[in-house]
């Protein structure tokens, strides 16, 4: 990306379960996304395209490796200035740092938080 998202903006979404492939398959039939691999190693995760224009809208997950601790939802990543100070200010105000922060391989860094009423989204600062 040559610009970086506005700060507040919400920036991707991810779904993470514990089989990918079938719910990969399963928005290409209800939703019309293609997929494209995304190697992890071992395994593959996918980003989903639009029909259309083929851009791409979200990512949809393995429940495994650096995701184990995903819960198994769809998760909006918001943009911030600063990942950690995000998570310290997530702790200070009621709320819990589930994962992270940590590095996202170049793209910057990210943290999973839950808010006081339960709800769960990630935290994003680009590089």
């Amino acid at each position: 990306m040559s610009d970086k998202p506005e700060i507040g903006a919400i920036t991707w979404f991810d779904l993470t379960v514990p089989n990918a492939e079938d719910v990969r398959d399963f928005y290409s039939k209800v939703v019309g996304w293609k997929s494209s691999p995304v190697s992890m190693g071992d395994y593959n995760d996918f980003n989903m395209t639009s029909p259309g224009s083929g851009e791409t809208k979200a990512g949809i997950c393995h429940k495994r490796g650096g995701n184990a601790a995903f819960p198994s939802q769809w998760i909006i990543y918001i943009t911030v200035k600063n990942a950690d100070e995000s998570a310290k200010l997530c702790k200070e105000n009621g709320g819990k740092v589930l994962v992270g922060p940590k590095d996202m391989s170049g793209y910057g860094r990210y943290c999973i938080i839950e808010d006081p009423a339960g709800a769960v989204c990630a935290l994003f600062e680009t590089a």
